[in-house]
């Protein structure tokens, strides 16, 4: 059975049509990496993750299996709650571990901001998991973790390496916040990223296919939608490069040209010099100690940790005692 639950209509759109042109305006453009994902960023994201420069999910999909069977027995009277929900196959690994017996003792909450990207995986885990009881949430998890069910067991999964795009204080914050809405014995997996070779990290975003270009451009076509400016992707070139001092990827849209660009929510023109950069995503990498400081500033602990031979990522199964 499925029910989704829209909660974005809480959102003020004027706030988030004011938040982008306040970015776009000011010394040092910037877009939030949250606009990504409509469902064109949705399905160039799911290629991205297929091409053999990037590395992260078939690095992550082994620990995720590792993960799978050793929580197996925990699936049991809880709810699974997965941030980012966009493609269900990460998530299938752990609802096909989950013992016969205890299947109908769990639901599923696909917690994600895109409305197609959540009817999309509700529809395909539907029909992998006959009877699954599914309760779609759309919402914005980096501010509206209030609309968790709040009286269930819960294991929430963060898989990926999306705690990454966060800045240290809204890593701190946001895994705080979740902190307050887990009760004790509740899970977390959370995905982390490492700090490994500049090259391999750099090839992860600059891959031979353009595919990751085509997805960074994409993030102006849903600005053009959503406060009616006219910009054309094509007058933009994908940078990203790997900054050693800060530990993280950088990716920006570099104009090739002098613009003026107009938007029928702003009266006057938002003004791009030649080489100017719009900033659109960071994406830091860890180191095992910087995990186990930011997971001890929420007061989580870690129960166990699922590495690769070559620690190029970690999954952290984290707890509330």
């Amino acid at each position: 059975m499925i029910t989704i639950e829209n909660f974005l209509k809480k959102n003020s759109a004027d706030q988030i049509e004011k938040n982008i042109l306040m970015n776009l305006t000011g010394s040092q453009k910037k877009i939030s990496s949250t606009f990504f994902y409509d469902e064109k960023g949705s399905k160039l994201f799911e290629k991205i993750t297929s091409l053999p420069e990037y590395y992260l999910t078939r690095t992550e999909i082994p620990l995720i299996k590792q993960a799978a069977d050793y929580l197996k027995e925990s699936f049991r009277n809880v709810t699974i709650i997965e941030f980012g929900s966009g493609d269900p196959t990460k998530i299938s690994l752990l609802l096909d571990s989950i013992p016969d017996e205890y299947r109908e003792t769990i639901s599923y909450v696909p917690f994600d901001v895109s409305d197609a990207a959540i009817q999309e995986s509700c529809n395909l885990l539907l029909q992998d998991f006959p009877g699954l009881n599914i309760h779609g949430i759309i919402a914005d998890f980096t501010t509206q973790l209030d609309v968790i069910p709040k009286k269930t067991n819960k294991i929430i999964c963060f898989l990926g390496s999306t705690i990454g795009n966060f800045s240290k204080e809204q890593s701190k914050e946001f895994l705080s916040d979740i902190y307050e809405i887990m009760h004790p014995g509740d899970r977390l997996l959370l995905g982390f990223d490492m700090v490994k070779n500049k090259e391999i990290i750099e090839k992860a975003y600059n891959d031979s296919r353009k595919v990751t270009e085509q997805f960074n451009k994409n993030i102006l076509n849903v600005v053009n939608t959503l406060v009616g400016t006219d910009f054309n992707p094509e007058n933009f070139k994908h940078i990203a490069f790997y900054n050693e001092e800060l530990s993280r990827i950088e990716m920006h849209l570099k104009a090739i040209k002098q613009m003026e660009i107009s938007s029928s929510k702003y009266s006057s023109h938002i003004h791009i010099n030649k080489d100017e950069l719009i900033h659109t995503e960071n994406s830091h990498k860890f180191t095992i100690e910087q995990i186990k400081k930011l997971v001890a500033s929420a007061d989580l602990e870690i129960e166990r940790i699922f590495a690769d031979e070559k620690n190029w990522f970690n999954l952290v199964l984290l707890t509330k005692s």
